[in-house]
């Protein structure tokens, strides 16, 4: 089974000094990272990168020059599934405008962020997944990440911190 950590919205340094503790107990030994974007800094994919193998894309607060490095989408494979990366838009349907910005893509799962709300539902046959933040919580209980775990299926997992 191959585990994959999901991050998003880390706003590194406005938000916090650094990514939490948590965030690298939690992802020791993954086989991948994603990031769904609203980096701040590059230093947070140089910190993950300690972890495992990082894809990520830039979300809405990221510079130009994170913007021109990683692009706001991307698809992903890995194992024999496929996955849509983006950051998100939009204040009340995020799930819903990233299912639509991957339409006709014959994606498995479609990871995304920028609400800081977690979410982990499959919406015809497509497993949508936000992991929430690990440093603003914003209208949230906890902090959050996720975790995909990828064989013949995709199934995504939602992890909550105080």
């Amino acid at each position: 089974m191959i585990k994959v950590g999901v991050i998003s919205d880390t706003h590194i340094p406005t938000r916090a000094k650094a990514l939490p503790d948590f965030v690298f107990e939690t992802f020791s030994g993954v086989n991948y990272i994603l990031h769904a974007g609203d980096l701040l800094t590059e230093n947070v994919i140089t910190d993950l990168e300690t972890l495992a193998p990082v894809y990520a894309v830039a979300g809405n607060n990221d510079s130009f020059e994170i913007y021109e490095k990683y692009g706001n989408r991307r698809i992903i494979e890995i194992g024999n599934k496929r996955i849509g990366l983006t950051h998100g838009y939009g204040r009340y349907k995020t799930h819903l405008n990233a299912y639509d910005e991957f339409s006709g893509d014959m994606v498995d799962c479609i990871v995304f962020g920028h609400s800081h709300a977690p979410f982990n539902e499959t919406i015809n046959g497509i497993l949508l997944f936000n992991p929430g933040s690990p440093t603003d919580r914003r209208f949230q209980p906890k902090f959050s990440l996720g975790m995909l775990y990828i064989d013949d299926k995709i199934e995504g997992q939602l992890l909550y911190f105080a």
